[in-house]
């Protein structure tokens, strides 16, 4: 008999035991090592983290509930060329290990936006720190309705019962244990995102007496799609909007992202640091292939009727649970460890913005305001309160956003696509910082506002044409859901019979292009309007040398391969009787860094 909607005594014994073993976690860091008494410890975990925990966490944070059930859809629904984009993240790892770890590992920064301050100037940190904490605010609460709103509507499990339990589970354990409590629980949940996704695909084959059945119904369907090289840039998916548009979205999460970046500062050194980046492509790789295989596991069992044709649900995002309900359920407290396994991706990615924003409010706002008023720095004992209480009220603020985002329509898209848009501009920035030397403040400035702009002009303009699926059969559904059939496949005709509307051109690109788009606006009008502000004298790069005469860089400042590099260019044209003698073997003239 079920318990909690469809699911039974065992499920919900399952699903309370996993929620509450997180808290628990937390409780331990909370009273072991050094208790969370500074904010070192806290937010960057003493640096004392190896490279496991932070691999995986690394990958946890990037696959929330959203992208679970949204990979194993779009599998169902276009077939399985998606997977391409694990080519980006190969080619996009040694890019974000080599050249801008170093950069932040070397300065040892809490909040990531303290190098644009070093780089460019305090306006700048501001800017792309306020942008990255709109960008967090609105996902978090989206991260934890979406699955919520999911999982009513197929299992019964009361919406704002889960947004309660979730949010208040994540909060307490991210904000008692502090960031190695989140990575520990990351590591934890990342087992359950597995094993749910694994349960759909061994029920699925059980059913269909193996793999093998599966991958034929996937092939006789059309859903087997792995060469589309298309170089129109109005086609959804391609292997160059995949790639380029992959790579961008990587190196913008991976790259500079705090979540991701806090993490990787939290392990003990750099080469460590970079090893968890490299270990982070494997364990991704291997969810992202076996979410979309899922897909192909669920289009096998309702191969021949359709749920959303047969009317059982109202979008295929309830595709994953309406599977679960239909088959997992038989098996007691299997459900449940499914449902865990959602709600773990939301916890990680949740409790992966806590914790990120916590720092950047710490470290971007309170303490320049405390700085700005006291007229003396906030010291380290008086810092790790404060931290905590800004941690819970951002989790407060997750919950209240998730019972919020069912009455802003809209918003919920929205929201989803300011995570993308805003991407793409501040990699732009942060690569203009590391990669060149004549960038400064006011030309950064400007393209990043202009690059925002575009960005979501493109994003959020319209009207924009809907992806057209893969063909789907109700030849299998059963006769008293004929007349439904009936009615939702007229609909559909008509809405297809209508004459096709004329869009602008850049509302029918790929939506893999907005990121690339909005990176490529950001740098060039960055580039190239601060050289020209730089000519007319309204611009000045003063901040990135090390001495008053303006002759030698800061070498920490820049990408290690080009600084290196610029270094010996530099050492060919040193002069003996310069009084920079021993600083030029680690600095650089700007002479010899001709970007």
């Amino acid at each position: 008999m079920p318990l909690v909607g469809s699911l039974g005594v065992w499920d919900v014994l399952v699903l309370a035991s996993i929620l509450i073993i997180s808290a628990l976690i937390g409780l331990y860091y909370r009273y072991t090592g050094g208790k969370q008494k500074t904010t070192q410890e806290y937010l960057m975990a003493n640096q004392s983290m190896t490279t496991f925990p932070v691999s995986f966490s690394l990958m946890a944070s990037f696959m929330s509930a959203i992208t679970l059930m949204g990979v194993s859809n779009e599998s169902y629904q276009f077939g399985t060329l998606f997977g391409v984009i694990n080519i980006s993240y190969m080619l996009s790892t040694p890019i974000a290990a080599y050249i801008f770890l170093p950069v932040f590992y070397n300065m040892r920064t809490t909040s990531v936006y303290e190098y644009l301050e070093r780089r460019f100037g305090h306006a700048t940190r501001l800017a792309a720190s306020l942008a990255f904490t709109l960008q967090m605010i609105l996902y978090m609460g989206i991260a934890l309705y979406a699955p919520a709103l999911a999982l009513e509507a197929v299992t019964g499990i009361p919406k704002g019962t889960a947004i309660l339990v979730l949010g208040l589970v994540c909060s307490f354990y991210s904000t008692v244990g502090g960031l190695k409590a989140v990575l520990i629980t990351d590591v934890f949940q990342s087992f359950l995102m597995y094993a749910a996704i694994f349960a759909v695909i061994a029920v699925s084959a059980i059913k269909a007496g193996g793999l093998a059945p599966i991958w034929e119904v996937a092939q006789e369907r059309g859903r087997l799609e792995f060469f589309e090289f298309s170089t129109d840039p109005t086609v959804r998916h391609t292997w160059w909007t995949l790639i380029i548009g992959g790579m961008v979205t990587y190196l913008s999460l991976y790259g500079v992202n705090q979540t991701q970046v806090q993490r990787l500062l939290s392990v003990h050194n750099l080469k460590s640091s970079q090893s968890a980046l490299w270990w982070n492509l494997p364990i991704l790789g291997l969810l992202s292939f076996s979410t979309i295989f899922s897909g192909l596991a669920i289009f096998y069992y309702y191969r021949d009727c359709d749920p959303v044709l047969e009317g059982r649900i109202k979008t295929r995002d309830q595709l994953m649970p309406l599977f679960a309900v239909d088959t997992i359920s038989q098996y007691p407290g299997l459900c449940g460890l499914f449902v865990s396994g959602i709600f773990s991706a939301s916890l990680s990615t949740i409790s992966s913005a806590v914790t990120s924003l916590s720092a950047v409010t710490l470290e971007d706002y309170l303490k320049p305001l405390y700085r700005l008023i006291f007229k003396r720095p906030l010291i380290e004992s008086k810092s790790t309160l404060p931290t905590k209480i800004i941690a819970a009220i951002f989790g407060l603020m997750c919950i209240a956003l998730a019972f919020g985002a069912g009455s802003m329509g809209g918003v919920l898209q929205a929201s989803l696509t300011i995570f993308g848009v805003v991407g793409g501009p501040l990699l732009a920035i942060f690569t203009l910082g590391v990669c060149t030397v004549r960038t400064n403040q006011r030309g950064v400035l400007l393209g990043f506002l202009l690059g925002l702009g575009f960005s979501f002009w493109i994003g959020f303009g319209g009207p924009k044409p809907m992806p057209e699926p893969l063909p789907f059969s109700t030849t299998g559904c059963v006769q008293n859901n004929v007349t439904k059939i009936v009615e939702v496949a007229q609909a559909a005709l008509h809405a297809t019979s209508v004459d096709e509307p004329h869009y602008f051109w850049l509302y029918r690109l790929s939506y893999l292009w907005y990121c690339v788009l909005g990176f490529l606006v950001t740098t060039l009008i960055g580039y190239f309007g601060s050289i020209i502000l730089a000519y007319f004298n309204y611009a000045d790069n003063s901040q990135i040398y090390v001495d008053k005469q303006q002759k030698h860089l800061d070498y920490d400042l820049f990408a290690p391969i080009l600084a290196n590099r610029w270094r010996r260019q530099h050492q060919k044209q040193f002069d003996p009787t310069d009084v920079y003698h021993e600083e030029s073997l680690t600095k650089l003239s700007p002479s010899a860094a001709p970007l």
